[in-house]
């Protein structure tokens, strides 16, 4: 009983970490996706920190690599459709 306890608190503070991250990672692509479309100069450098911050959740475990990998790829065909 103590211990499942203790699980419940971990998973707490888990659940809140994670959450964290995902919700930098949306908004990092928000910005992403906002200076591809007024064609900024700086995009490339917005998306590179977005790719990086993807590549860092997914080797937390925060979000799996297919999905990592996925958004990754969308957001590079954007920048790319861009030019």
């Amino acid at each position: 009983k103590k211990s499942a306890i203790k699980d419940l608190r971990k998973n707490i503070k888990r659940q809140a970490y994670n959450a964290n991250i995902k919700h930098n990672i949306k908004d990092l692509k928000k910005k992403s996706e906002k200076a591809i479309k007024n064609k900024e100069k700086e995009a490339e450098k917005v998306i590179a920190t977005t790719l990086k911050a993807i590549d860092k959740a997914v080797q937390k475990g925060v979000l799996k690599k297919n999905t990592g990998d996925r958004k990754k790829s969308r957001l590079q065909i954007k920048l790319n459709k861009s030019k």
